[in-house]
């Protein structure tokens, strides 16, 4: 582990994961310059193409070698509870970090994408913001209190309930609307909605949470 100090100070922390990314130019779009950048793994085979260099490296190495760069690097054993990218949450967390994004995270291992989706609920639970992207949507959680907007550019969204029971559910400007409805977990009928042409719709809840997949047009 390389004991330098890095200069940045809490701001967002951007975490790339392994699972493929077909569409480096729309990744690069959403990030910003004062990014604090983590690579687990096998997700710094992303480097090169994003023309980025980390801010820390973290993984156990089994599916990408150790790159040795003059980077700080936290060498994992590989029996271990974490995965690599929840030991980065965890990591960013300790340093101070409140707002996440997550790419490189959803892939062909559902195991793996299912346990990152998750993620959402554990750094929504400490008060943290987090969202997901991929090359075809984006995702975060709605909760109490926290209503989301969502715009004309996703083609369709999609309300999943990964929490147990969400109750006081409210959609404005969609296809489908809703009235202080609630979606159990077994009976998910909040599946691909549509916004209004010319609006913008707006999804509430009282009660739990709900995974809101906004599904980007191309």
């Amino acid at each position: 582990m390389n004991g330098q100090e890095n200069a940045k100070r809490p701001g967002r922390c951007v975490i790339f994961g392994g699972a493929d990314i077909g569409d480096y130019e729309y990744i690069k779009g959403k990030l910003a310059k004062d990014d604090f950048l983590i690579f687990c793994d096998s997700g710094l085979k992303h480097m090169q193409a994003l023309d980025l260099k980390p801010d820390l490296i973290v993984g156990d190495f089994d599916s990408h070698e150790n790159p040795h760069l003059d980077v700080e690097t936290i060498v994992l054993p590989c029996e271990k509870d974490d995965t690599d990218t929840v030991f980065a949450v965890k990591e960013a967390v300790k340093r101070g970090y409140g707002d996440f994004l997550l790419l490189g995270v959803v892939g062909a291992r559902l195991d793996h994408t299912l346990g990152n989706v998750y993620i959402l609920e554990y750094l929504n639970g400490l008060g943290k913001r987090a969202v997901i992207i991929d090359d075809y949507s984006e995702m975060e959680l709605v909760t109490p209190g926290n209503p989301t907007n969502i715009g004309e550019e996703s083609e369709f969204f999609s309300l999943i309930n990964i929490s147990g029971l969400a109750g006081g559910i409210t959609i404005t400007g969609a296809k489908y609307p809703l009235s202080n409805a609630e979606i159990k977990s077994e009976y998910q009928y909040g599946v691909s909605n549509e916004v209004l042409p010319g609006q913008t719709a707006k999804v509430s809840v009282n009660e739990g949470s709900l995974l809101l997949i906004k599904i980007r047009r191309k």
